[in-house]
């Protein structure tokens, strides 16, 4: 494990990434990046072994990220690294290519686990996780209407219901208002909502917001 990058807007959590890191592999050179304009030059420049990738940051989405480097090194491990419960995101990062899904809440002993495994080369995700996952292989039911929302009207929706108004969202991920007030209209006309209370109620009852 050779060069490793670690992407985050918090310098706090990058510096502690950075410390678990370089105790884990000795051998590590670990870069950082603020972004994804950051992470996505450097990913672009420097091969890199993996990446810890966090979801939540302002204009491009780890998501976001995530897409590209599927597409541009398919072969990249991605570790994505969240606040966000597992029941929020872990199964669309996976579905879109990420090795594995840590909340940071998460014990560093489970942190190592996870760099661990995905530095094998294999995917890593929780146990509850797995337990759910393998639940709903038997369960043979409708899409959720949330689940055919892009990834980032997705992240719009769990704003929304989390209480933000729409210059509070269009502040945090560099939007204009208008862009993000079309991404709620797309959302409530996908979903068949008529406003931001039962987007909220639908958001609660299925587990999105904390």
């Amino acid at each position: 494990m050779s060069n490793i990058l670690i992407v985050d807007d918090h310098a706090v959590v990058r510096a502690g990434l950075r410390q678990i890191i370089s105790g884990l592999f000795d051998a590590a050179d670990t870069d950082e990046a603020d972004g994804a304009v950051e992470a996505l030059t450097k990913i672009r420049k420097k091969k890199y072994s993996m990446v810890v990738l966090d979801i939540s940051m302002p204009g491009k989405s780890g998501l976001d990220v995530l897409k590209e480097i599927r597409n541009e090194q398919p072969k990249l491990p991605v570790l994505m690294l969240s606040m966000h419960p597992e029941d929020q995101y872990a199964v669309r990062a996976l579905r879109s290519g990420a090795s594995g899904y840590m909340t940071k809440d998460s014990a560093p002993e489970e942190l190592l686990t996870a760099l661990r495994t995905v530095a094998a080369g294999r995917k890593y995700i929780s146990s509850d996780l797995a337990e759910r996952l393998a639940f709903n292989l038997d369960v043979d039911m409708k899409k959720d209407p949330h689940e055919m929302l892009s990834d980032r009207e997705y992240q719009v929706l769990c704003m929304i219901a989390s209480g933000r108004t729409i210059s509070e969202i269009g502040d945090q991920l560099s939007l204009s208002v208008k862009t993000i007030s079309t991404y709620r209209g797309h959302i409530l006309e996908k979903m068949q909502l008529k406003n931001n209370a039962e987007l909220t109620n639908y958001a609660i009852r299925n587990n999105l917001v904390n």
